[in-house]
């Protein structure tokens, strides 16, 4: 279950801050964030080996765009596409706008359900699908919302009721001092349902964390760490 949260703050330097934590099978391959596909030469994102495919991206645009599986659908099906195709679909737009109707046409059907979460300067938009017919996609309000297995801000969700009040409450972080953010990140402690950095269990755990500012004007600043954040170093991505 990995987990996305996001400050949205209209009329603001950085209007969109996005930070996440991605939890995997720490034995499936993958690759840092880089411009993995020649086809798409704008697009930076982390790739997956196994399906090609990526959990999280940026394009040159600034569009951001990430994917996360719904509650019990976790790793590949028989007849069903990689989720990790769904951002490269939504970072070929130019608009995080454009992106949420290009994936809202889409059969899902053709994938296991999903989340995902789609930001650019101007805010930020949440997708699901559920398996069937299309996915639906609506914008999220000013503020700060926290994306799990389920839908956003849901408190049915264990890791959101107890880390959203505590990313609400926190110092806003700015694109170069995350603050009190990547300490909530890096945080391992509470039952299993609520971690929001899982420690290795049977295999499965935090496998990297990203701290992502989407600024009013410029290029978006991505920091990237290829493991658990409370362990590995945040590195600058390059970005086109």
């Amino acid at each position: 279950m990995c987990t996305v949260v996001l400050l949205i703050r209209p009329g603001h330097a950085w209007p969109v801050l996005l930070a996440a934590n991605r939890d995997e099978r720490l034995d499936r391959a993958w690759e840092p964030p880089a411009a993995h596909w020649p086809e798409q030469p704008g697009v930076v994102a982390g790739r997956d080996r196994t399906g090609g495919g990526t959990w999280m991206g940026v394009n040159r645009a600034g569009v951001a765009a990430a994917v996360l599986n719904r509650q019990g659908t976790l790793g590949p099906a028989p007849g069903k596409h990689s989720r990790g195709e769904l951002p490269l679909i939504a970072l070929a737009q130019d608009s995080a706008a454009d992106a949420a109707k290009a994936v809202g046409a889409l059969d899902a059907g053709l994938w296991r359900s999903f989340n995902m979460v789609l930001a650019d300067r101007h805010g930020a938009f949440f997708v699901r699908g559920l398996g069937h017919g299309r996915p639906e996609a609506w914008a999220l309000a000013p503020g700060v919302h926290m994306v799990t297995a389920h839908d956003p801000d849901d408190m049915d969700s264990l890791r959101v009721a107890r880390h959203l009040p505590r990313f609400r409450a926190a110092e806003p972080p700015g694109p170069g001092d995350w603050g009190a953010w990547r300490e909530i990140l890096s945080d391992r402690s509470g039952a299993a349902g609520e971690q929001i950095n899982v420690p290795p269990r049977a295999g499965y755990g935090t496998a990297s964390s990203a701290l992502l500012a989407l600024p009013a004007e410029g290029p978006p600043r991505w920091l990237f760490a290829a493991g658990a954040p409370d362990e590995a170093p945040f590195e600058p991505v390059p970005l086109p």
